[in-house]
């Protein structure tokens, strides 16, 4: 038992005066004389005893009474140990597509905020974050049609940002007791990373579970190579069931072009084929009805009039090797003799090879500089009898990169370096059984440029990154068989294909993407990307025939975007939330240490009020004063 005002308890100590009157009190008893007294004494006797026993009750009664009294003014309580500590709430709220989920016709997010609404002391101040916001130090009512109104996210915290986030918001004072409430569908990715959370916090996980955990996605498109002005755009579905198919549409903006039905493999797999008009532009949009996840029911993609990439070779070769990897229709190749340059034609390109060239005019060092320092990509290929010098003039000019002596002797180019961004994407997995090149001659090279790759003496054949690609060795058959590797192809398409970053027929949100446009604008004019009721700029480079674009923060929402200069349209570009929430996988949260497990929003906030109920007993004691006062008029009427 604990007591609001413990002080008033050495009032106890005045009960030893009630004590002292009854045991002390001094009286004269006067004599009277009677004539015939023997007949008395015995009354007289009994009389005495009967008094001392009524004297003794009312002294038991009387002490009694003043300790509930005073008990009483003490205010005495019971309650658990943290009850009367101050307390500090943050809550977590799960806004993630995932909460898009139904139980009994309610997405869960829309239950838990109704739970939080009715459940939450209106009083009492509390922070709460979600995914993409944070409200700090508020009261129900200052977010309460916010939280109604609260967007789904496409972004998801795991447990130890979570951790991270929620004790940034509470105070230093360690004096306080500390909640964490999280409230999520608890997602097995809301696990990646580091789980273990912050002991000095008194953790609690509310799972808000779905009753359907089957869900149909729309993941991703493909369009295929065009056969007689038709190409065949591939759908990519997850999450069917074998036994039933689904009907998915086409749209070009609004307008409903095609339409099929979707059937699924045993591992829920599926995928769907359209016929679609080659080397036309196409507003697309993909469209299913599925009753859990909405997001994911819709897919945004485009199709825009591909530009070429332009490529300009100064080669003295005779070789037709670069005719040959560059006669697609995505690129624009020219080739010249070096005594039949244009200098002014290179600032129009957006790749300029270097082959079998001897020297290195100054005057052309000057403009391959410019046209490197402006965007441009430059693969350097030297020959056998190449005066160093004046490759090294122009390599030091533009990285840490200088050609040595020459190397005459076999070997062969035995290392592929799969993470540099040449390879990133081509092998399906990292490949040691192929056939090697091989040279016979070759340039030691002292560069900071990335090795893409290697011979078997560790010297490197290529290098570079960021619009800079060294070769080591002449390409010619008379010193190399590279030329009809498998490997030359995905080596000069990447290197030509990373000079002009091409939108793709979709992005995801959530990822830094790169796009080039090519356009002229002036030092003022700024390029901008809208849709219907949502406009942006986004982070922008001025090259002298392009702008390279980044998105990185915006856009927030999927869908078809026009990129506009000044008021003109200039190409549209598609965007789409990633997949990460459709594959509905559920964390056992019962695994984890150093949390509470509640089954719902209500159960929690009863026990967290349980927690800080205090029971007060000094009505009690009031009523036990006024029996005992009762009992000593009693006592005073009855007993003689």
């Amino acid at each position: 038992m604990q007591f609001k005002h413990p002080e008033i308890l050495w009032a106890l100590f005045l009960l030893v005066i009630p004590i002292l009157i009854h045991l002390f009190q001094l009286r004269r008893f006067t004599k009277t004389p009677f004539t015939n007294v023997a007949m008395l004494q015995k009354v007289v006797s009994e009389s005495r005893k009967s008094n001392t026993l009524k004297k003794w009750l009312l002294l038991l009664t009387r002490l009694l009474l003043l300790a509930a009294i005073i008990v009483a003014f003490a205010q005495p309580f019971s309650s658990a140990n943290t009850a009367l500590q101050e307390k500090e709430t943050v809550v977590y709220l799960d806004d993630s597509f995932s909460m898009q989920a139904k139980n009994n016709g309610i997405a869960l997010l829309e239950k838990a905020v109704q739970d939080l609404i009715k459940n939450m002391d209106g009083e009492s101040e509390f922070s709460l974050f979600t995914n993409e916001k944070t409200f700090s130090n508020v009261r129900k009512s200052d977010i309460q049609n916010t939280l109604l109104s609260l967007p789904y996210s496409y972004k998801q915290l795991n447990l130890n940002e979570i951790g991270l986030k929620a004790k940034s918001m509470f105070s230093q004072n360690n004096g306080t007791v500390k909640n964490l409430i999280v409230i999520s569908d608890f997602q097995e990715r809301i696990a990646a990373g580091d789980t273990g959370l912050d002991s000095t916090l008194s953790t609690y996980f509310v799972p808000m579970q779905a009753r359907e955990v089957q869900n149909i996605s729309i993941d991703s498109v493909f369009v295929e190579a065009n056969v007689n002005d038709q190409a065949t755009l591939q759908v990519f579905l997850s999450g069917g069931n074998q036994e039933e198919a689904l009907p998915i549409s086409l749209y070009d903006g609004d307008e409903l072009i095609a339409k099929t039905a979707a059937k699924f493999k045993s591992d829920g797999e599926g995928t769907v084929e359209f016929t679609i008009p080659a080397n036309e532009a196409l507003n697309g949009r993909l469209s299913i009805i599925d009753n859990a996840l909405g997001y994911d029911n819709r897919f945004y993609f485009n199709i825009n009039s591909k530009e070429k990439i332009k490529v300009l070779a100064i080669s003295e070769s005779d070789s037709d090797y670069l005719n040959r990897l560059f006669r697609g229709e995505e690129f624009e190749f020219q080739k010249y003799r070096l005594n039949q340059l244009d200098y002014s034609n290179l600032g129009n390109q957006n790749v300029v090879i270097l082959d079998t060239q001897l020297s290195i005019p100054s005057s052309l060092q000057n403009i391959l500089r410019t046209f490197k320092n402006d965007g441009g990509t430059l693969i350097v290929v030297p020959d056998s009898n190449s005066d160093i010098s004046s490759y090294n003039s122009l390599l030091s000019a533009l990285s840490a990169t200088q050609f040595s002596e020459k190397i005459v002797a076999d070997q062969q180019l035995t290392t592929i370096s799969f993470s540099h961004p040449l390879y990133r994407n081509v092998f399906e997995q990292e490949v040691t059984n192929f056939q090697y090149p091989s040279v016979k001659e070759h340039f030691n090279l002292q560069t900071g440029l990335s090795v893409a790759l290697s011979m078997d003496g560790g010297n490197a054949f290529l290098v570079g990154d960021d619009g800079l690609y060294v070769f080591t060795a002449p390409l010619e058959l008379e010193n190399s068989n590279f030329i009809n590797s498998p490997l030359i192809v995905p080596t000069f398409y990447n290197m030509a294909l990373s000079s002009l970053q091409i939108p793709k027929s979709y992005q995801t949100l959530g990822t830094v993407t790169t796009v080039d446009i090519s356009a002229e604008i002036g030092t003022d004019d700024i390029l901008k990307v809208a849709k219907e009721g949502y406009e942006f700029i986004p982070l922008q480079q001025t090259f002298p025939n392009r702008v390279r674009l980044t998105f990185d923060q915006n856009p927030t929402e999927d869908g078809i975007y026009t990129i506009v200069q000044n008021d003109q349209v200039l190409q549209n570009i598609s965007f789409n939330y990633p997949r990460t929430e459709s594959q509905l996988k559920y964390l056992d949260i019962g695994t984890l240490e150093n949390v509470n497990n509640m089954d719902s929003i209500p159960e929690l906030f009863e026990y967290l009020e349980a927690e800080n109920n205090i029971t007060a007993y000094w009505k009690w004691f009031v009523i036990l004063a006024l029996l005992l006062a009762l009992i000593e008029v009693l006592i005073q009427k009855f007993v003689t």
